[in-house]
């Protein structure tokens, strides 16, 4: 057996030589292209650190559904709600009061809940206040056939007062279920309740305005009422920067 100090062999030189001309490949591919000069061959069957993996592509955001499915599952929720008696406001109601638009739109609004035309009509935002909602969406460059609008509750509560929470905690599964197949880009809470729902706690609206939130990883904007704005129009001005906001986030053209 040779004595370890002595020289290595001319194959074992070959194969040094090989190993190393295999890294610098491989350090070529990473992008390093200069080797600092003096540099030795590893010795004979010397291991070469392997390369580091590659980092895992960042997860992307999940994909919304086909329209046909989206169609499908709303239509589902609809005939649930409408055959819904889970709270007393099934033996008051004219019509139940689902939701309306695009089945994929990008922005979407919740209101609280129908009011008298709504309940006659069965369809959200048909009055006096979805007119002036109709003029906002419009005002943003959209339509009302591109956007999508529902309430939190889908009955009418009688003389319009505020759902009570009993009528709230039979209705929100529905609305979530509408969100979860629409899977907006953006949601805006017209008023008070629906904002306090969507974010899960009590707050005054003033303190909710002016910054995003989320509910379910969606963005939400929280604004006025159009039926609070009816009664008190020198808010609009503020419902305007609120919806230029959202404008901005969505990507959409703000008008000069």
């Amino acid at each position: 057996m040779a004595p370890a100090n002595d020289p290595p062999t001319a194959a074992a030189a070959a194969e040094a030589r090989a190993v190393l001309a295999a890294h610098l490949a491989a350090l070529s591919t990473w992008g390093i292209r200069r080797i600092a000069r003096g540099a030795s061959a590893p010795a004979t069957g010397a291991r070469l650190p392997a390369p580091a993996p590659a980092p895992a592509p960042a997860a992307s955001a999940p994909e919304r559904l086909p329209r046909e499915t989206i169609v499908e599952q709303l239509a589902a929720c609809a005939a649930e709600v409408a055959a819904c008696t889970l709270c007393g406001l099934a033996t008051t109601r004219t019509r139940t009061v689902f939701g309306t638009g695009n089945p994929q739109a990008r922005l979407m609004f919740v209101g609280e809940a129908p009011g008298r035309d709504e309940d006659l009509a069965g369809e959200p935002f048909v009055g006096r206040a979805g007119q002036l909602l109709d003029k906002i969406v419009a005002a943003m460059g959209l339509t009302r056939e591109e956007v999508y609008i529902a309430n939190i509750v889908k009955c009418r509560p009688p003389e319009n007062r505020e759902p009570a929470p009993g009528e709230v905690g039979c209705c929100t599964p529905y609305l979530k279920r509408q969100i979860r197949a629409i899977r907006p880009e953006m949601i805006v809470a017209l008023g008070r309740p629906a904002a306090c729902f969507l974010l899960g706690r009590s707050a005054s609206l003033r303190s909710l305005r002016g910054v995003f939130h989320e509910f379910e990883g969606i963005p939400v904007a929280v604004t006025y009422h159009p039926a609070y704005l009816l009664r008190t129009p020198e808010d609009k001005k503020l419902t305007w920067q609120d919806m230029q906001r959202v404008m901005e986030r969505l990507g959409l053209p703000l008008p000069r």
